[in-house]
């Protein structure tokens, strides 16, 4: 392996050059985003010494001991900083790099750290004779997979963190990407180009699942409802509702239900299906915001055009209308922001209350799953059904909307 010697790389418009004193002023304007905040391990609150320390400390330290090859990312052009690429550690003996970066809020929607990546990879692979380099990003950080997916990584899992953020969680993301998985400057000189490119499902997705969770509305007799992510003041609501033996007669909830399975579903499952990005959990609030109950959107891991959708209501809460009108705000959003064609319902044969709900939505019941699934230590028969995007939800056409 070539040793790690300080360069400058010209590549897609793009200038990649080693840090030095000046950019001091410009590091410490970017890093007061708080999107650079949340998601990188900058100290918080970041000062001008801090800048000053990585730009004349860390930074060529890291090219010196051969251990990191830290880039400013500037305009070719006009030489102005628009963010930080490089690799963050390299491993001789591997012959492996991990990269990171950041884009600076004023050059973002440019595909700069894509733009940057693709290049830092290609130093590396010609220049330092890596065979790979690696990305990790923190589950929810969907900006950053998303630049990860563009240049070309393969995202093939999750890991638990070995340096989890002080204020996010202990969960991530990795990726790896071969010499052969770059590709050419010539083909995709922007960046945006590929099955990830603005428009594409995943960056659509990707968009959604980025900002915070929506909170649904839907209205009924006693007044609008909303649908909102489960909250500490629900615990004991949702603790009582998944006792009742009509719940546990038709759902697979843990019997004995413990106050730790409502705080482990509230606080840690709740926060990964929507970091991953592959669904939604939300209470049904009724007119006073209190707990009448929990639905759920799950995406299908294999065909990102399906999802399925399941919940409970409290027995307080039967009967008002809640759950055909929540089922309704759910799955209209999920068929817009989410682009799906399909979402799925399943219940155990003879869970009528279930089945009523659904098909006042517009679920087509399409037939029956023969020990479809398992259930209290054997296997039961469930009714499948579903609703198409061209089928229409047919409550959500009166009230529901989202904020």
């Amino acid at each position: 392996m070539a040793d790690v010697k300080p360069v400058e790389i010209i590549e897609g418009g793009l200038l990649l050059r080693p840090w030095n004193p000046a950019d001091a002023s410009a590091v410490h304007r970017a890093c007061q985003d708080p999107d650079i905040r949340r998601w990188t391990t900058v100290p918080a609150p970041y000062l001008p010494e801090h800048a000053k320390g990585f730009v004349g400390g860390s930074a060529p330290a890291a090219w010196e001991a051969g251990t990191g090859a830290p880039f400013a990312v500037c305009d070719a052009a006009t030489g102005e900083l628009l963010g930080s690429c490089g690799l963050v550690t390299i491993d001789q003996s591997l012959r492996s790099g991990e990269v990171g970066y950041w884009t600076a809020p004023w050059a973002r929607g440019r595909a700069v750290a894509v733009r940057a990546t693709r290049a830092v990879a290609r130093w590396a692979f010609r220049d330092l004779g890596l065979r790979r380099v690696i990305w990790q990003a923190e589950v929810g950080n969907h900006a950053s997979r998303l630049v990860a997916l563009r240049a070309g990584f393969r995202v093939e899992g999750e890991l638990r963190l070995a340096q989890p953020h002080p204020r996010g969680g202990s969960d991530g993301w990795i990726g790896s990407l071969l010499p052969e998985d770059l590709p050419e400057p010539d083909t995709d000189p922007t960046g945006t180009g590929g099955p990830a490119g603005p428009g594409s499902l995943v960056a659509r997705r990707a968009a959604v699942f980025g900002r915070p969770q929506p909170v649904l509305f839907a209205t009924t007799a006693d007044g609008e409802i909303r649908l909102r992510r489960p909250e500490e003041r629900d615990l004991d609501a949702m603790v009582t509702a998944c006792r009742d033996p009509w719940a546990l007669r038709w759902l697979s909830l843990p019997d004995p239900y413990q106050r730790s399975d409502a705080e482990f579903f509230t606080h840690r499952h709740t926060a990964l299906r929507w970091g991953r990005g592959d669904g939604a959990v939300f209470v049904i609030a009724d007119p006073e915001d209190n707990f009448a109950g929990t639905m759920e959107l799950r995406l299908n891991g294999n065909d990102p055009g399906v999802a399925d959708v399941g919940y409970l209501v409290a027995p307080h809460a039967r009967g008002r209308g809640y759950c055909p009108r929540a089922l309704a705000a759910v799955c209209a959003w999920g068929l817009s922001s989410l682009a799906l064609a399909r979402i799925e319902w399943r219940a155990h044969v003879g869970n009528d209350a279930s089945r009523r709900a659904a098909e006042k939505v517009g679920f087509v019941v399409e037939g029956i799953s023969r020990q479809g699934i398992p259930h209290r230590g054997g296997r039961v028969d469930v009714w499948v059904g579903a609703l198409l995007a061209e089928d229409g939800v047919v409550p959500g056409r009166a009230g529901a909307g989202t904020a």
